[in-house]
């Protein structure tokens, strides 16, 4: 009598790879909903900038009309598509600083070094990221809603995708940031070096033909700056519109960061050679 045995399948199936993001979305959105501090913080932080920054330059920068605008608009007008990427911003380096901890001594250190592939578990990670980000961005344009800040109806909707894009990228350039820190404690000051100069070196607070009358060569960096694009690209899309070419930047900065994350996180180039010599942790 002879007996076959077939070989185990190979891979994984399709119902695995969705229980996988299930999880670590799942996760996510449990240490968000526990950590009611991080959700405080990152509404308190716009708002600040919109009810008391913006409140006293509004009748110094007026906004002419540009586009996606049709007509003149206030200054905190201007500035909200700004604050919605720096939510995202933060959000991104908060989300890294976690992947930090997480691979050193939680449960991404596990996941790290199960079979599944490691490209697909960083992007698990960096949609729960993206994920709560949303979520953060819509409770901001909320109470903006309250201080006179109406975009179309239809721009909550149409700006959906440039929200995802953007978290993307943003998330994945602070994962690509984390992959090269071995110490959370030295995080911090990592995220002081990226935020701050991405932000203001950025349309955010102020129209690029501002800059180029005061600094052609801060105009020319503002240029050359991702988040220059992100922030355009959510201020088009709050007014139903695109803008190609942030849009072109933004997705191919996005597939650079994660490309990126993912060299960086593989053993045999990036954690691996940045641990210290005798197994040192």
């Amino acid at each position: 009598m002879t007996v076959v045995i077939s070989d185990p399948p190979r891979g994984f199936t399709f119902a695995q790879y969705v229980i996988c993001l299930n999880g670590i979305v799942w996760r996510e959105g449990l240490r968000f909903l526990h950590q009611r501090e991080r959700f405080i913080s990152a509404l308190v932080r716009p708002l600040v900038w919109l009810f008391i920054f913006a409140a006293g330059f509004r009748q110094v920068l007026g906004i002419s009309i540009i586009p996606p605008y049709e007509t003149y608009i206030l200054y905190e007008v201007y500035i909200t598509p700004g604050l919605v990427a720096m939510i995202q911003l933060f959000n991104g380096m908060q989300s890294s600083l976690s992947m930090v901890y997480d691979r050193e001594m939680g449960n991404m250190r596990t996941l790290l070094v199960s079979p599944l592939p490691r490209w697909y578990l960083l992007s698990c990670k960096l949609l729960a990221g993206t994920a709560v980000s949303l979520l953060q961005v819509y409770a901001f344009l909320a109470i903006a809603w309250f201080w006179d800040i109406e975009p179309p109806h239809i721009g909550y909707f149409t700006v959906l995708p440039a929200l995802v894009l953007t978290g993307l990228m943003l998330g994945s350039l602070g994962m690509l940031i984390s992959s090269r820190i071995t110490q959370p404690e030295n995080f911090a000051g990592v995220m002081n070096f990226v935020i701050f100069p991405m932000f203001f070196a950025s349309s955010a607070l102020y129209p690029l033909w501002r800059v180029l009358e005061g600094s052609p060569l801060l105009y020319q960096i503002c240029l050359f700056n991702p988040f220059t694009h992100a922030v355009e690209l959510i201020r088009f899309a709050l007014y139903s519109k695109m803008n190609w070419l942030s849009f072109a930047v933004v997705g191919g900065c996005t597939a650079v960061f994660m490309i990126g994350a993912v060299l960086a996180y593989d053993p045999s180039r990036g954690i691996a050679r940045s641990r210290p010599a005798g197994g040192e942790t």
